[in-house]
């Protein structure tokens, strides 16, 4: 069977993907090295997910703020231990100007910085800083605070939306008094990813605990939010980090207690990213394109007139408004393809770019005042003739019935992805004989060389401890 995408998923999923970005118009290479530049349908997307994480985040009680993209290297040098993990992945700006050199702009050797600033991989350092003369006395507690930026990690392997040089996400960091506080925060910000996974990118996830090899650097505990992906591999979409006193003592963030007392206080971070653009891709599409959630959706509709001539268009354009209308008055975004491409190749393009409803318009329909209906993720098996009466209801309730009815058909794929194994060696034949997913075991059955030996082999990691039984741990390869 002939499909928009070349190879199909079975054929060859990760090249399968890459066509599929082009295909849906999303985004495409940069000119920078590991870096993508998101095309204007594909930021639609973004800006949806974005606006809708954000109305999580403030709902718990965080403020949004912003903190410069350079930091002083002497920052880094405080806290050692998380910055390690980015040092061989840190971006370095040295000089100040440009200058004309044999022809060519290059650095100025006059204009080099006495000490060297790196571009924000994270911003635990500098949002350090600012709270520690932020946070005078326990009134000022908790801080909660957010921001959406870009970061660059230089990334040795590349793959858009999945790992880029630069990317695009929201860092959150919060301070209070205990610990108790701190960690109950991490925890619900981890539980805040989660049902935003389910409830807007129709995607179940494995909640968990990470272990003490994949933990945050400098985290007391980190939470993570696992998805799998339709060829079984993992995808961490999110992350919360109870970090302990850690940063608060590196960067002297004290409140002066009830007690008179100087404390240092507790902090916490937490993050997701345009990788979860990636998730959604990969968890929902299929081999003719883009399929996605009404909620995350920049047109949720699109209507198609299907016309033989300036005659019929007339025609078709005043039922089609008033479907539009129909439509806007319910609030629900919707798009009317007045091209003049072929009818075919309309369909096509948004097919691929996955609107969840197209609805056609023909000579046909006027005349019986009706509309054919189909949903983009069962494809023609539901193609139906739907009255115009009502429309904007049938249509809202149509896009309830797809963002519910594609979470349930990728909990029941997950369900068919993890598996059970007693022991490694269990795991090990699993894995010699190319079952894929997600593999739950003891975790000291992993604590040993030779499970360090099946990491090396079969290139699979710790995914993170199970949420209804911590003595198992969740294995697989990943993203």
């Amino acid at each position: 069977m002939k499909t928009a995408i070349t190879p199909t998923r079975a054929e060859n999923f990760s090249e399968w993907y890459q066509n599929l970005i082009v295909a849906a118009d999303l985004a495409e290479n940069a000119p920078v090295r590991g870096c993508m530049t998101i095309k204007p349908y594909g930021w639609a997307i973004w800006e949806l997910m974005r606006d809708e994480m954000d109305k999580r985040i403030k709902a718990a009680g965080v403020q949004n703020a912003n903190f410069p993209l350079l930091i002083p290297i002497e920052f880094f040098n405080k806290e050692a231990e998380h910055v390690a993990g980015f040092a061989k992945e840190a971006a370095v700006v040295t000089h100040y100007r440009l200058k004309m050199i044999d022809g060519k702009l290059q650095p100025d050797p006059e204009s080099k910085l006495t000490e060297p600033y790196i571009i924000r991989p994270t911003s635990e350092t500098i949002i350090g800083e600012a709270m520690s003369r932020w946070v005078q006395s326990y009134r000022d507690l908790p801080l909660k605070l957010n921001q959406w930026v870009n970061v660059m990690r230089w990334e040795m392997r590349p793959r858009m939306f999945l790992r880029t040089s630069e990317f695009n996400w929201q860092e959150g960091h919060n301070v209070f008094a205990t610990h108790e506080e701190a960690n109950e925060d991490a925890r619900k910000m981890h539980k805040v990813y989660g049902d935003y996974m389910r409830d807007v990118l129709a995607i179940p996830c494995i909640m968990g605990e990470k272990t003490p090899e994949e933990r945050f650097a400098g985290a007391d505990h980190t939470y993570t939010v696992e998805q799998i992906m339709q060829d079984g591999k993992a995808l961490q979409a999110g992350t919360s980090h109870d970090l302990g006193q850690h940063f608060a003592k590196s960067f002297g963030i004290q409140y002066l207690g009830t007690d008179g007392k100087l404390t240092h206080a507790w902090t916490t971070s937490w993050g997701t990213s345009t990788r979860m653009m990636g998730g959604l891709l990969m968890t929902h599409s299929d081999d003719d394109g883009l399929i996605l959630p009404p909620v995350v959706a920049p047109h949720q509709v699109v209507i198609i007139p299907i016309t033989r001539g300036d005659e019929d268009m007339s025609a078709v354009k005043g039922f089609t408004d008033n479907l539009e209308k129909q439509l806007n008055d319910r609030g629900i975004r919707v798009l009317t393809d007045n091209s003049d491409m072929r009818s075919a190749d309309k369909m096509w393009k948004w097919i691929k770019r996955g609107v969840p409803l197209r609805v056609e318009v023909g000579a046909r329909e006027i005349e019986t005042g009706t509309v054919t209906i189909t949903r983009r993720d069962l494809g023609k098996s539901s193609r139906e003739l739907a009255s115009v009466v009502d429309f904007g209801d049938l249509v809202a309730a149509k896009l309830d019935a797809i963002q519910r009815d594609m979470y349930i058909a990728a909990a029941e794929r997950n369900k068919t992805m993890i598996h059970d194994v007693a022991k490694l060696e269990e795991l090990e034949s699993a894995l010699a004989d190319g079952k894929v997913g997600f593999f739950r075991i003891k975790y000291k059955e992993t604590q040993n060389e030779k499970f360090d030996a099946l990491i090396e082999k079969y290139k699979i990691s710790r995914r993170c401890l199970d949420d209804n039984d911590p003595s198992f741990v969740f294995v697989a390869k990943s993203y």
